[in-house]
């Protein structure tokens, strides 16, 4: 068994192990830590394929981003996890249904499947760049080239749809209290504070801490 071989079998294991312990676990964010820990071996699978492209994007995308937000919305979340598994029992025949026809199909794709005899002559030939290019390299070239214009038109749409998520869900909320950083920097002692003169024996009299609130400024008792 050569190296390649021995990762191949590691990662594989590994990953399903890890999908089956997704489905399987009774707490959620279990759920979520074994599903980052199958993205993680993916990855290592697609770098056995020589595709380090897709294993650098299932990390940063898929691990870095939408499994850290599924843990996120499960720890803050306060989801009756038992009240939603209630019923589950009635569905169950229909789930087994389709489960089955979903292993049948695949049976057929996987036992009808065979490779053509100038698949790999057909590809060599209509590459873009040359096949000892690295994979990132590759895909490179040909968005920075060929598509340009378009990879630059995807990357318009994808900031104008995230600006108007964010103008669509932004609500102007009344009575809260905003930072102004230039009143602040500009704020002297005179203005931050006040100087009463409280008679002795007497205490603060309560008109001279409203008027002091009233003003924004630090009440500062001082003995006659």
């Amino acid at each position: 068994m050569t190296l390649v071989s021995l990762f191949f079998y590691l990662f594989s294991g590994i990953m399903i192990a890890s999908a089956v312990m997704v489905v399987s676990s009774r707490n959620p964010v279990h759920s979520v830590l074994f599903l980052i820990l199958a993205f993680v071996n993916a990855a290592g699978l697609f770098l056995l394929l020589g595709a380090e492209f897709l294993a650098m994007i299932l990390v940063v995308v898929y691990v870095g981003a939408v499994a850290v937000l599924f843990l996120f919305v499960v720890m803050m979340l306060d989801v009756d996890f038992s009240e939603l598994r209630q019923g589950f029992l009635q569905y169950l025949p229909l789930g087994a249904l389709i489960a089955g026809i979903f292993f049948v199909e695949l049976a057929l794709v996987v036992g009808t499947w065979q490779l053509a005899p100038d698949a790999l002559a057909m590809r060599k030939a209509a590459a873009a760049v040359p096949v000892e290019a690295m994979n990132a390299r590759a895909l490179g070239r040909v968005l920075y080239t060929e598509y340009v214009y378009f990879f630059q038109a995807a990357g318009l749409v994808l900031l104008v749809a995230m600006i108007g998520a964010i103008v669509l869900t932004l609500r102007e909320r009344t009575g809260v209290k905003r930072q102004d950083v230039a009143a602040q920097n500009a704020r002297t002692k005179a203005a931050a504070m006040t100087i009463v003169s409280v008679p002795p024996g007497q205490g603060v009299t309560n008109a001279g801490v409203k008027r002091a609130d009233a003003a924004g400024q630090d009440f500062v008792g001082q003995g006659s």
